[in-house]
Order: structure tokens, then sequence, then C-alpha cells
């Protein structure tokens, strides 16, 4: 085969460049002007980084050289597969690559659908290939392991791949259609043994494809800022239009097609020649685009309204049908007559003859905006607007978006201008659709929904009419986690317009790139409350979360279970200056005792905020926390609040925190140290710190902390402290015994005891445990108001001196947790006449208990009569279905 007349019949120039179709192929390769595109071998995380990413060129060549017969190159439109393929010839032609082969086949199938009837391979290779003389074609089908066929465009086969539906061939001579001889190659039963690659986009065909399937990504920000150098001549001008593109569009996924990027390049380098300003948003770009080419064909406006009216015909046919393409026959129908000459600027035109030729947008979004004009340019049409986005529904994936832009008056005027006035009643029916629509929307919980809602917003540019439509009643409810970075920089429009947001919930958000940081950041700066629990932050967006919380209003940060570690906290706090947070949660982050010393530099900075610092489930340990309580020496800590559950605390460390509470700086008032080993002898040196006057402590937890009886006397002794300002303690899940929880209730007693929320959950107390509380209830000193002692098995005459001691009049409990201590039946007549007694009880936690079906109606009835009571929890007793039905005429019942 002649490489040389291969060569010159594959860069004959077809066509011409245009502002829709992008630069041809050929000139691209003629001029060198070939960036190499990239394929998604590894998985992309961030899209600025393109680090061991294959070009598409190198998984071809690599693919080919082994066993493979087949490969599929898939893309989007515009992203690059024809001049990859044409390439791939042309460096097979000049001796560089692919020299196992001896023939290599070049079909563009787009071109191919003009051909009617039926043909024979031997046909359709002499009729693509003219150069090739007849009597060489049978020496070619006679080694088909030689040959290499490239097949573009298959998924604009006029009929289907699927095999099922065809008679194979398999003699290069028999005749078929065109669908079928494409087919019976690629399955293997025509010229078994050739070798194809071939280039589709993502649509149905694939599932009757076999073989190695390299994903196009196109160009990432590397080479879209190399192209966009290529493309402009001045390095300022070059630099000015790619950051404008960057800011505006670099977030859409089309922009890594090198067609879309020609389409942007040559429409920037139109309105900077003019000195007309850049567009702000992508339906504002196509507004431009379409009056550029409506002004190349200098047409009269009655003329320009007619032509767009035809295109936006088209437009709907290609969508509905979800055809690529139209014939001369269906262009007439559409209204085109007149405007054949015209339309290479809107059409790809393929087709020898004009009776034959076939038309197709270069773009599938400029064919949805076509779409989008017409439908409010239409006056003939009385069909509604919401009926007519519903048959488009997941057929013009931007429809909705352009409509938004162009219902504003500001956005169209560019058009009105050519075409005349679009038809004000239409956009009023969508402006009613948009508002109903957003509303039911924003009510519910689909957050993707919420996003597209937002969407709609941006593209409207419109302030008023996202104060109108994000009112402050649908904010509270809405979810912005896992977004994309197109969702990001719609929600950041959307709160910029708003001015502030009561609550930013991001949970979940798997990905939080630099770049979606970035994006952000304005919208965090805005937020009161940040939620970033159970998501994913990359080292380059923990600066931009910084600087948010720096110049802005957020008093709140979650950022639980985000596994951030050592160096992202470091990072972070590094990062703070002057910020308002309030509340600061850890949980879960991996930090260890590194992490400490950057919190402690933020605590003691001067400027710090800081009330609530929650460091839960992070292995900190003594040296960690030690370092921390250094900190609440400072007279600049204003921490008041410090969650340490299972921080692998021991009693090491509590003489540091001690000292931190008697150091009369201290702010603290509330420690959790839940499920820490800290023994008796850290609980001593806590309790030590109590009597102490300067010391402010009100609530301090030791949930599961592996304590006894012989810690009591110490809390005892603390308690009875003149100077203990202890209004909570939690001692549930220790085993306390029964003379160990009777100290504590002399010390409830006294007079000035402050406790009022003490929980002694699975304390292994007895019923005379019990009978002490009961008194202790009474008693007219004790300022107890919530009270749990459940998960002690004192059964029915245990709880019995607690339902007496709430009916005395002296008793102020509040709240009562008696779960699991064996209740039954038996107790309902003493626990009834204490609710409609006391006067004071709100709250009783009556799970796992004994209860059945012959307790629920004095239950029902009691709470149904009461006043004070709002909450009974009946859960997991035992009681049948028959009982539900009463159980629901009381809402103050869970069960």
């Amino acid at each position: 085969m002649d490489k040389d007349t291969v060569l010159t019949h594959i860069l004959k120039l077809k066509g011409m460049s245009t502002l829709l179709g992008g630069e041809l192929p050929v000139s691209v390769i003629n001029n060198n002007k070939y960036i190499s595109l990239l394929t998604s071998e590894a998985q992309v995380t961030d899209r600025n980084v393109d680090d061991n990413l294959p070009s598409l060129d190198y998984a071809i060549h690599a693919a080919l050289s082994g066993e493979i017969k087949t490969v599929i190159l898939v893309g989007p439109e515009g992203s690059g597969k024809t001049t990859v393929l044409k390439k791939l010839v042309v460096d097979w032609a000049n001796g560089e690559h692919l020299q196992t082969f001896s023939y290599v086949f070049h079909f563009q199938l787009r071109e191919l659908n003009s051909l009617n009837g039926m043909l024979s391979l031997e046909k359709l290779m002499l009729h693509c290939h003219d150069h090739i003389p007849p009597e060489s074609l049978c020496l070619v089908l006679q080694k088909p392991e030689d040959v290499l066929f490239v097949f573009d465009d298959l998924d604009q086969c006029k009929d289907s791949l699927d095999p099922s539906v065809h008679t194979l061939c398999s003699d290069p001579s028999q005749v078929a259609s065109l669908s079928c001889l494409v087919a019976s190659l690629l399955h293997g039963s025509l010229l078994k043994g050739a070798t194809f690659v071939v280039a589709t986009r993502p649509t149905g065909c694939l599932k009757f494809l076999s073989g190695t399937q390299v994903e196009g990504l196109g160009f990432l920000k590397p080479q879209r800022e190399a192209y966009f150098n290529g493309f402009f001549t001045d390095p300022a001008t070059a630099n000015k239009a790619l950051t404008h593109m960057e800011r505006t569009l670099g977030f859409y996924d089309i922009c890594t097609s090198p067609r879309f990027c020609w389409t942007v390049c040559s429409m920037y380098k139109s309105l900077m020649d003019a000195g007309a300003k850049l567009p702000e948003t992508l339906s504002q770009l196509y507004v431009d685009i379409l009056v550029h080419l409506i002004q190349t064909l200098s047409l009269n406006e009655a003329c320009n309204r007619e032509l767009v009216l035809a295109l936006g015909k088209m437009a709907s046919h290609c969508s509905l049908d979800q055809h690529w393409s139209c014939t001369k026959e269906e262009m007439d129908s559409f209204g085109f007559q007149r405007f054949l000459t015209s339309v290479g600027v809107f059409f790809q035109v393929d087709g020898d003859r004009s009776d034959q030729c076939v038309f197709s947008f270069h773009s599938q979004l400029m064919q949805e905006f076509l779409l989008a004009v017409s439908l409010f340019l239409d006056k003939a049409t009385s069909e509604g607007m919401e009926k007519m986005l519903e048959k488009h529904k997941c057929r013009a994936e931007f429809l909705d978006i352009f409509l938004s832009a162009l219902s504003e008056p500001i956005q169209r005027r560019p058009l009105e201008t050519l075409l005349g006035e679009l038809n004000s009643d239409r956009i009023m029916d969508f402006k009613c659709w948009f508002r109903s629509s957003s509303e039911r929307t924003l009510k519910g919980w689909y957050k993707d929904k919420h996003h597209h809602c937002f969407h709609l917003l941006h593209q409207a540019q419109n302030e008023s009419l996202v104060k109108e439509i994000i009112t402050s009643s649908v904010r509270i409810g809405i979810s912005y986690g896992d977004l994309s970075l197109q969702d990001c920089v719609a929600l950041n429009y959307v709160v910029t317009c708003l001015g502030v947001m009561e609550q930013l919930n991001l949970y979940q958000t798997r990905n939080l790139t630099e770049e979606k940081a970035e994006r952000l950041t304005p919208t965090m700066s805005l937020s009161h409350n940040i939620i970033l629990s159970d998501s994913s932050l990359s080292t380059g967006a923990v600066p931009h979360l910084a600087s948010a919380l720096s110049r802005g209003v957020t008093k709140e940060l979650d950022l639980s279970q985000t596994r951030l570690g050592d160096e992202k906290l470091k990072i972070f706090c590094a990062g703070l200056r002057d910020c308002k947070l309030h509340v600061l949660k850890l949980q879960v982050c991996r930090l260890t005792e590194a992490s400490c010393e950057a919190l402690v530099s933020v605590l003691t900075s001067g400027t710090s905020q800081l009330c609530v610092l929650d460091m839960s489930f992070n292995q900190i340990g003594d040296q960690g926390f030690t370092k921390l309580c250094k900190a609440l020496h400072s007279p600049h800590c204003k921490l008041q609040e410090l969650q340490l559950q299972s921080c692998a605390l021991t009693a090491a460390s509590m003489k540091a925190l001690s000292a931190a509470l008697c150091s009369g700086q201290s702010q603290l008032r509330k420690v959790n140290l839940t499920q820490n080993t800290i023994g008796h002898s850290g609980v001593e040196a806590l309790c030590k710190s109590l009597q102490y006057p300067l010391c402010k402590l009100q609530s301090l937890k030791f949930f599961d902390n592996e304590l006894t009886g012989v810690c009591c006397p110490h809390l005892m002794e603390a308690l009875m402290s003149e100077h203990s300002s202890l209004s909570e303690l939690d001692l549930s899940a220790n085993d306390l015994g029964q003379e160990g929880a009777l100290l504590l209730c002399q010390a409830l007693r006294r007079p000035g005891c402050l406790i009022e929320k003490l929980g002694l959950k699975r304390c292994e107390l007895t019923q005379p445990v019990f009978k002490e509380l009961g008194s202790v209830l009474r008693s007219g000193t004790a300022q107890l108001k919530s009270l749990t002692v459940g998960i002690n098995e004192v059964g029915d005459q245990g709880v019995k001196h607690l339902w007496d001691a709430i009916a005395h009049p002296s008793c102020l409990l509040e709240e009562l947790d008696v779960e699991m201590t064996g209740l039954t039946d038996a107790c309902v007549e003493d626990l009834c006449a204490a609710i409609r007694t006391s006067k004071t009880l709100k709250s009783l936690e009556l799970r796992n208990n004994s209860l059945t079906d012959a307790s629920v109606p004095a239950l029902v009835q009691v709470m149904q009569d009461s006043h004070n009571m709002q909450e009974m929890n009946l859960k997991y007793n035992n009681f049948s279905e028959e009982v539900f039905d009463m159980l629901n005429e009381c809402d103050k019942i869970r069960y």
C-alpha cells in the first residue's frame, strides 16, 4: 500500500474551519498544533492534575502492540476523537507507529450516511479509498491480519450494530446495508483477523462492541492553557482569555472538549477585538455566538426570525427523535429552503450531491440553545412551557438552563435587536413554571434537584429572583453535600446574592478539592454554621477553608469524621486569622499529640473566640492533652467546653487538667472524659480541683471510665464542698455499687449541693440506693431536675421509691430515665399517680421494660390528661400490634 498516497488522501483538506465546528483536524496536524489528549487510565481526583495520565495516542498504540484486535475510543462530541484517529493514520503513513500493519483504511461513518442502498465491503473500500487500484484490493482482502480498519463516528451509523438484527456477511463481495457490513466486520464474521480502532460517543452502540475501551478526557486545565497560548499570539491576551474562561466556564465538563475551546477562543477574540465585554455565563456565551453567526449572514429581521425558527424545528426534531443528522427533505420541511446556502455556519454538511447531503449540528449545546430561543420566539404554538419541558426531559440537558437566562430582559436583549421581541406570554409561562417548580423542589429532600435550581438561578443572573425563591424558610432543610465543581459555582452565586447563610450543610462531601474549596470560599465566609462531617478534604482545600473562616462570620465548624490528620490540621490552624469561630468539632479526625500544639497556638492567639472544642475519638494521649491544658492557663484562652471521649487519656494527664482548673485563668465549664481510663487517682485529682474557689467547672462526665465505688468518697467530698459549682455529673457505666452510690446520696442531701443532672445508668445500683434516691428527691434541699438510673435491675419495688418521690411536692424532677429496670404492669398504678400529682415532670424514659397491652389504656389516658408531661418513651416493651392504634391517639408517646 503506497503510504504517500494514503498521506495525501488523509491530509486532503475538506470543508473549512467554523466557529462551532472547530479547526479542521487536517489543519491541526499540518500546522503542528496537535496537543496530546488525555485518557482516564488513572482516576482523576483533581481537575488541575494530569500527572501519570497517558495520552490517547499512547494508550491506543499500547493496546495495538499486543494481541488486542479491537480498540474502542470513547469520548463526547468535540473531544478530539477525529483528530486522534487521523493522526493515527498519518503517523502510520509517516512510518512512525503501527508498522506491523501493511494496510490502514480510514472511514468516517457520518459521511457515509448519504450513501443509499446496499453495497459490498469491496465497493465500500473503493468508494472511500479511490486511490487504491481495484486489482490491489484482492491482495488486501487475502491477508486480513495485516489490515487495520479505523472507523470514526461509529455512533452515527443510521441503523443498529446489534448483530442479532442482521444476517452477518462473510464474503467481501456480498452486498448488505452499511450497518450490517460494519457489524459483520466488528463481530468477526467478515475479514476475520483484521484489527479495528473505532471512535464513538458514549451511546447505546457501546453494548454491541467488545474490545479494549479507551476513554478520552480531552483537555484538563494544563492542556487548555497550552491551547490558549497557541491560539492567541499575544501571551497577555491568552492569559486574559484563559483566566476568564476558567472563572466563568472552567467548571463545565464541556471545557475538556478541544472543539469547545476553539469556539470559546474564537468568540473571545471577536469580542476583544471589538472592545466588547466577555460573557459571564454559559448562556451569555451562546447569546454572543448566535448574534455573531446571524450577523455574518447579513439578513433582515424577518429572515433572521424565520431562520432561527427553522433551526429550532430541526433542533426539536433531533432532540425528540435522538437523531444526529437530517436529510435534505427533512430540512425543507423545517423551512430551510431559502437558507440552505447559509447553513454552513450552523451545520456540518456531509455528502457529495446536494439532494443526498445530510446535515447535523456541530454542537449539542448549540442545538439546545437554538431550541430554547425558538421556544420563546415562536408565537404560533399554544403548547404550555411545562409540557414542552417535560417532552424534552432527559433529551436536552441544558434546555431549562438556557430558558432561565433568556427569560431575563437584559440577557436576551442582544438577540432581540436582530430577531425582534420574543414572545412575552411564553416567557411569563416559563417564569411561572420556574417559581412553582422551585418551591416544590426546595421543599423536597433531593439535593441534586436543589443543585439544579441553583444552576437555573445562576444562569438567570437576577439577585432579586434569588431572594424571592430562596426564602429563609426553605434554606433550613437544604443539603449541599457532595457538590460538583459546577454545583459549587451555582451555590456560591446564590449565597452571595442572599448575603448570609445560617447553615451550610456540606455533609458527606466525598471530595472537596482545592478548586471546589476556592469556589466555595465566599459561601463559607457568609455561613454562620458549616457542616463538613464525614467529608474528605484535599490538602489544597484546607487553606481556603481557613481563609473563609478568617474573613467571615462562621461561628460553628463541624469537621467530624473527616480523617483530617495532623498535617492538614496544622495547615488549617496556621491559616486561621481573627476568625469568629466559637465551636470546632474534630471527632474522629485521626489526630494525635502532634495536632495539639497547633491548637494551642490558636487558643492562645489573643484573637481566638473558640469556646467549644470537640476532640473525641482522637488518640491524642496524655502528652497531647497536657499540651492543651497549657492553653487553659492563658488569659487569652476562652475555651468553656472540652469533649474528650475516647482520647487515650489516663490519670497522668488529670493533674495537668486539675492545675489548669485551679489556675484562675481557665474558663472551662464542661469536660467530657467518657471512655478514658483515668482511674481513681485521676478522679481524686479532679475532685480536689472542684473544691478550689477559682474552679468554674459545672459539668463533668465520667461515663464508662472503669471506675468503682472506691472513687465515691472523693466525689462525695467534692460535692459537699461549699466551693463546688458542679451542676451536672455523669457516672454511668461504672461499677459504683451500693456502698459508693449511698455516699453520693449523702452529698446530694447537702443544702448547698448544686447537682441538677445526675447520670447513674448501669452502675450496679440496688433497691436501697433507689430508696435513698427517693428520699433525697423528697428532702426539699436537693436540686435534682434530671435523673438517669436505667439498666439497674431493681424491679417494680425499687422504682416505686422514685414514683413516690415524684408525687411529693418538694420533688423538682423534670426528667427521669428508668430504662431496663425490670418494670411490669404492676407499677403502672403508682406511675400514673406520680404523673398526675407532679407539677414538674416532663419526660419519662421507659424503654426495654416488660409492660404489656394491659398497661396501655392507663398510660395513654394519663398522658392525654397531663399538662406537664411532654414525652413518654415506651419503645421495646411487650406490646402487640393490637394496641398501636390506641398508642397513636397520643402524640406525646413514642413506641
